[in-house]
């Protein structure tokens, strides 16, 4: 078997698995750590790598969709189901991440199935200023544009990650700016851009194309109740141990 191949070695649920840990680590670190530590700051850049994995494989996925208008409904379910849990443990005023998912499965119906251009293009920046609202505003919707653009091409994803890491990089860098620059601080930033790096690495050179072979019906809707559920069990513990 060449190296290449070998190298290849996680299916999409596995990853997706992975991803639902550091999400995990990323939410623990804002209920619990303080906001100055390192630790704090290597757990929320190890969180980083969920946003992009799961935004790849909702544009890979789109094809095996069999009902795009239960799939969304289901999205935007969950999406209304975890916005309490995602404010009493993260206390964020904005919508939660589901919500912005919801908003780039719309943009991949846009591109997919609007024809005229002018219309295409205008729905698109629509959508992507509707997530202004949203977690993760702007960039998730962004990362689906390059995603769409990369085609499941092994090359092109690699460079669709790498504008992904540019782009995170950019704004932390904005709003570093904005705080005051420093040495320390453009660490911190790097820091955080790696997570988003390291999702790229992980789909580009570990993803092998397929899915685990049991257990499918599991993950699918382990990966909904999941988000929802670990906010909701973060949230009470910080009551009872804060």
């Amino acid at each position: 078997m060449p190296e290449e191949s070998r190298l290849r070695c996680l299916n999409r649920d596995a990853i997706k698995y992975i991803a639902m840990a550091t999400m995990l680590l990323n939410h623990f670190a804002h209920v619990f750590l303080d906001h100055g530590s390192t630790l704090f700051a290597v757990f929320t850049g190890i969180g980083y790598f969920t946003a992009p994995v799961m935004v790849y494989f909702m544009v890979e996925g789109y094809g095996y969709t069999r009902s795009k208008k239960k799939y969304f409904l289901r999205l935007l379910l969950f999406a209304i189901l975890s916005e309490i849990p995602y404010y009493y443990a993260l206390g964020f005023g904005n919508l939660n991440m589901l919500f912005t998912l919801s908003i780039c499965f719309l943009i991949i119906c846009v591109h997919k199935n609007v024809e005229n251009p002018a219309l295409r293009t205008g729905a698109k920046v629509l959508l992507v200023f509707a997530s202004l609202f949203c977690d993760w505003a702007l960039l998730a919707p962004v990362y689906t544009l390059f995603f769409l653009w990369a085609e499941g091409d092994r090359k092109k994803t690699a460079v669709a990650y790498g504008l992904a890491t540019a782009l995170f990089g950019a704004f932390l860098l904005a709003s570093g700016t904005m705080q005051g620059l420093t040495g320390a601080r453009l660490g911190l930033e790097l820091l955080y851009a790696s997570g988003v790096a390291a999702a790229g690495v992980c789909v580009v050179c570990l993803y092998n194309g397929e899915r685990m072979e049991r257990g499918r019906t599991f993950s699918k809707w382990f990966f909904y109740c999941f988000y929802p559920a670990h906010l909701l069990v973060l949230g009470i513990l910080a009551e009872v141990l804060l």
